[in-house]
């Protein structure tokens, strides 16, 4: 069966949610501003949206696969009342970076095994992070388009597209 369908590979904190360091509980969770214009841009044009997202929290116990879970659960019920539709798919790591998993961005197996669920065209397909692990992920997959949400332009050599902010992406995704 060949790939037809395209995709948002999308991080967790720091792109839908800010970063607030091990996010788990729902009154800690706070929408990235320009992440529902952003969904529902790509949702528009017949884009999967396949969340991303190590949680290494999980593995170091600072909350538990629960608590990911009931967060998870907000996440998506939230979308869906804000938006009408919710994430595609949720892919995560809970290992911590000293375990060594296959799973842990900047390795793809968790864009592989979303693309390979989904019927993903990588070709057409965007990763969105704000680390360069994600970017590393994106570019291990193969995944032709990178965005990097950040304030601190990097001096690098790979061929990622650095935004300012999630309104600056929309631009990037057609």
């Amino acid at each position: 069966m060949s790939a037809t369908n395209k995709a948002l590979f999308l991080d967790r904190d720091g792109i839908i949610n800010i970063d607030k360091g091990y996010v788990s509980q729902k009154e800690d969770f706070e929408f990235q501003k320009g992440i529902f214009e952003l969904l529902n841009h790509a949702k528009s044009l017949g884009y999967k949206l396949l969340l991303i997202t190590n949680q290494s929290g999980i593995n170091r116990g600072y909350y538990t696969l629960k608590d990911f879970e009931n967060l998870t659960e907000y996440l998506q019920e939230s979308l869906l009342k804000e938006l009408g539709f919710n994430l595609d798919g949720i892919y995560f790591c809970r290992h911590a970076p000293e375990e060594n998993c296959a799973c842990r961005k900047p390795k793809p197996s968790l864009i592989l095994q979303a693309a390979k669920e989904y019927q993903i065209c990588l070709e057409q397909s965007f990763m969105i992070g704000d680390k360069e692990s994600d970017m590393l992920a994106g570019l291990n997959a193969k995944v032709k388009n990178n965005l990097l949400l950040t304030t601190n332009f990097l001096k690098t050599s790979h061929s990622w597209i650095q935004c300012k902010d999630l309104k600056e992406m929309i631009h990037w995704i057609k």
